[in-house]
């Protein structure tokens, strides 16, 4: 009705897409080991969230700026990359503070909120225009070339996306935090905060390198 096509290879693609690794399955990775499933899920539904931004960006054009202003790519794909950065910082900083602590009568840092996980779930998603660029090249595939709405072909699809985007990312976190009991708590979080500062360095790195295509 909406001029929509191949669902059903829509969602298969969809899901290769989330099971792939990157940034967005990497965060709620180490948000769940870190804070468990309470921390996973808020981490997923601000990755959610964020793509619904870029659903709107896609339907309504935003995305289209990115694709064809390599300036307008750039100045987001910076922001991504200092981003990513600036997580990484916080998370090596945690884990030496937390190997510290180890060392002495010091407390460890409390776990973060539920609300601030998922402010930068939504930011680490948000501030990737390769998420957007993403958007704007799988949704058209998948519509019909006179289809007699496509801003509303647009948003059916990409509403199709962050649910089950959200859907396997909550599956993902349940699977994910009984690890956390495989050792003790500190050390885990000590091996979680280092392994995952190292990793958003390395995220941040390929996005600041990425190139518009």
């Amino acid at each position: 009705m909406l001029g929509t096509h191949d669902l059903a290879l829509f969602a298969v693609t969809v899901l290769v897409l989330n099971a792939t690794p990157g940034v967005d399955l990497a965060f709620t990775l180490v948000s769940t080991l870190k804070g468990g499933v309470r921390a996973g899920l808020a981490a997923a539904s601000g990755v959610g969230s964020g793509c619904v931004v870029h659903t709107l960006a896609a339907a309504f054009g935003l995305a289209a700026l990115l694709a064809a202003s390599s300036a307008a790519f750039s100045v987001v794909k910076w922001a991504g990359a200092a981003y990513l950065l600036w997580l990484a910082v916080g998370l090596l900083r945690q884990g030496l503070g937390r190997a510290a602590a180890a060392l002495s009568t010091a407390p460890a840092a409390p776990p973060q909120s539920p609300a601030r996980l998922f402010r930068q779930g939504f930011l680490t998603n948000v501030l990737n225009p390769k998420v957007a660029l993403f958007f704007l090249a799988l949704l058209p595939q998948f519509i019909d070339a006179d289809a007699p709405h496509k801003t509303l072909a647009f948003l059916f699809l990409g509403a199709w996306f962050v649910v089950q985007s959200f859907a396997f990312l909550a599956v993902f976190v349940l699977l994910v935090a009984p690890l956390r009991r495989w050792q003790p708590r500190p050390a885990i979080t000590r091996g979680v905060c280092l392994a995952g500062g190292g990793l958003f360095v390395l995220l941040a790195a390929r996005l600041a390198l990425a190139e518009r295509r």
